[in-house]
């Protein structure tokens, strides 16, 4: 996420992006409108807050479905509130979701510390006789067909092996004899990008083409993954509901 939001910004105020004089100055400076400027200099609000609310709102399902139009042609129209508790509340949905989406920093109750009671079942890493995992005797080896080569040795997404449990989740095969456990459909399918997350990283880490097996930490990571896939379902309904709030009292950027 640190990445994303150096996109926002622009080095040297109102000069050229791609100028040599931009990119040799020295001070990072928000790459904001006078509009937008004016609208957070109205309530006191850094560039940060006006952020993580866009993050809010994009990630709010009911606002993709009623923009999806625009969000395929990359002009999506991002709605501001007139109320300065309304932005704060959705800022901080926003800081959330990115927390979730950032995978280099721990998320406490969902990848470290005390895991949350909705997640702490799902997406266990299991032999699927109930015996300890062994490493060395290929336990951790991803030959289930997940991924292969193709032209070029560019890497194809496989079918995989994955088993309906019957009660909306999955078991996702790494192997013969040990899965990943009780991984949830909404999970399972989430999509970034326009590829299903959880599919193509497994996708390019089929033995036969990342020559190992993965290792335990790579294991583990699939469950800290899916649980803040898991963790983002969770916020879908606050995410609409402050989407909603924000369409009800929106900011009028009309001149007076």
């Amino acid at each position: 996420m640190e990445v994303a939001f150096r996109s926002y910004f622009i080095r040297g105020g109102e000069k050229d992006l791609f100028s040599a004089e931009t990119a040799l100055a020295s001070t990072p400076q928000p790459n904001l409108t006078p509009a937008a400027k004016e609208y957070l200099e109205a309530f006191g609000m850094e560039p940060e807050t006006l952020f993580f609310h866009l993050v809010a709102m994009l990630h709010a399902p009911a606002y993709r479905q009623e923009n999806a139009g625009a969000l395929r042609q990359d002009w999506p129209r991002i709605l501001l509130p007139c109320e300065k508790d309304l932005l704060l509340a959705s800022a901080t949905l926003g800081r959330q979701v990115a927390a979730l989406l950032d995978t280099e920093k721990p998320v406490p109750g969902v990848t470290v510390g005390k895991i949350r009671e909705d997640l702490k079942d799902l997406v266990v890493f299991v032999r699927v006789d109930g015996k300890p995992a062994r490493p060395e005797a290929g336990d951790l080896d991803l030959t289930a067909g997940w991924g292969h080569a193709g032209k070029g040795r560019v890497t194809m997404p496989g079918k995989g092996k994955l088993v309906d449990r019957g009660d909306g989740a999955y078991d996702i095969y790494l192997n013969d004899i040990a899965c990943w456990r009780n991984v949830p459909k909404e999970v399972w399918e989430y999509t970034i990008g326009g590829y299903q997350v959880i599919k193509k990283w497994l996708s390019y880490r089929e033995k036969d083409l990342l020559g190992r097996d993965l290792t335990s930490e790579e294991v583990r990571y699939v469950t800290e993954m899916a649980r803040r896939l898991a963790a983002l379902v969770s916020l879908h309904s606050d995410l609409d509901a402050n989407y909603r709030a924000v369409a009800e009292q929106t900011f009028d950027w009309r001149p007076s």
